[in-house]
Parts: C-alpha cells; structure tokens; sequence
C-alpha cells in the first residue's frame, strides 16, 4: 500500500483544495491530510475564517481522504513521514524545493497549483465586494 501524506491550511474550502487532494490520492492508496492548527497559523502569520476544529471536519468529509492530523509547526514533517510509514509527500508547486530535505526517506512531489483560485484571491474578493 502506498501512502501519501500533504499538508495545508484549508481554510474557505475550494475547487483547487478538492483538485489537490484528488491528484494525491490518485498517487497513493491512503491519503493522510495534516490540517495546520490555529496556533501554528498564527506563528506563520495566517488568520483563519474557520477554526481548526473546523476545517479538519471539512477536510476528512472529502472521499479522497482517509486519515486527518493536525500540523502544530513546521518540523513535524520528518517526524510525520516516519512514524506513518508514507512513501511521498505532496505539495502545491508554491512549495517548489522547500521540502526536498525529506527526499532522503521519501517521495517528494510538487504538483502544478489550480490556476485562477486561491484561499487568498477568496478573502481579497470578499473584502473588494463588501
């Protein structure tokens, strides 16, 4: 059995969420999602709509996914990849690079970002139209 394992936010869920997590689930058998935390978003600077609680509801709702963690800071990620036995951990290509130090104990795939959205351009939207 192959496992993947990918990390993000997932606030204001969207189409480019939901590609992400069906282009890896489609390189793997089991998909882990780690869900980032509010305080871990918070030490990266990001404000949520939703809480933590929240989002990894929404997350593990998805058919594509099988198991949701949390993501409490940035070096969990080693840790994460062993003690889950995962064979390739995917990212969004804006990640491009940042995770090759893991490439010594698995997969590490960067998949092209759904164009035209992003949680971001969402909030912007929102704030323009009100």
């Amino acid at each position: 059995m192959k496992r993947i394992i990918t990390y993000g936010t997932y606030d204001l869920f969207h189409y480019g969420h939901l590609r992400l997590l069906e282009r890896a689930k489609n390189m793997g058998d089991y998909l882990i999602v780690a869900v980032s935390t509010d305080t871990f978003n918070a030490v990266k600077g990001k404000k949520c709509a939703y809480p933590y609680q929240q989002r990894a509801e929404i997350v593990k709702a998805i058919r594509y996914v099988d198991e949701v963690i949390p993501e409490e800071c940035w070096e969990q990620k080693r840790d994460d990849i062993i003690r889950l036995k995962v064979d390739a951990l995917v990212m969004g290509d804006d990640w491009e690079g940042k995770f090759d130090d893991l490439k010594d104990i698995c997969e590490v795939i960067y998949l092209p970002r759904t164009s035209d959205i992003s949680t971001t351009s969402i909030k912007l939207d929102v704030k323009n139209n009100h």
